[in-house]
Formats: C-alpha cells, structure tokens, sequence
C-alpha cells in the first residue's frame, strides 16, 4: 500500500449552515456536495477539505489539525476576509524567501491559516 496524496482534510462542525457559509462565502471555495447536517465537502484545489457534523457521543473540539490554503496575494486575501468580520490573529508569519501566513479560527474555534508562496505568481 502506497499514500498516493492528500484526499481532504475535514473539520467537526456543530453549525452546519453557519460552517457552510463560512467556508463558502468567506473563504470562496465551491461547495461540491453537502448532505444534510452530516457533510459537506469542497474543492480545496488539489485535495478535498470537508466539514463533518456532529455525531452523538463526539463533541465538537477545536485544534489538532490546521486548513491552509493558498491565496495569490496574503494582504487582499486576509483584508477580504476581515470584511466578513473574521479576526486574524495578532501575529502573520514569513518564512524568510519562501512564504507569508496569517492564522485565523473559523466558526467552531478550528484553526484556518492563508498562506502566499513567494515569488510563485
């Protein structure tokens, strides 16, 4: 058995809807499917990311994983963002030569980071 790549990351969601606008209307992806309250899945350019809703005896807890995704230009991405109301963490980061981050929670307390890859465009 070989990986052959990253199918999609998912995060558990209390709020379907509230999750689904999140990720579709602040952070732009395209909704593939959705089922219910249950799932719901996007194109992530490459892989998948997902949203799993709540399942009985599993609470909803925040952390041990972090959705980036890849924006053109940091600035434009995360001042489009902050116009939904979303605040970012004090502190973005750069990898010297390399790439700029800025991290962000999304509705369920999940860390969201946006990442721009120098000199890629």
């Amino acid at each position: 058995m070989g990986v052959k790549g990253l199918d999609h990351v998912y995060y558990w969601t209390a709020d379907m809807d509230r999750a689904v606008a999140f990720y579709r209307d602040v952070m732009g992806l395209e909704l593939l499917r959705r089922e219910g309250e249950s799932w719901a899945l996007f194109e992530g350019g490459g892989a998948k990311f997902a949203l799993h809703g709540l399942v009985e005896g599993h609470p909803v807890s925040s952390g041990g994983a972090t959705a980036v995704f890849e924006v053109e230009d940091l600035d434009q991405a995360r001042r489009a963002i902050e116009g939904h109301g979303v605040q970012f963490h004090e502190r973005a980061g750069e990898v010297a030569g390399y790439a700029r981050f800025a991290s962000f929670p999304d509705p369920d307390g999940n860390p969201v980071q946006i990442i721009e890859y120098l000199g890629s465009s």
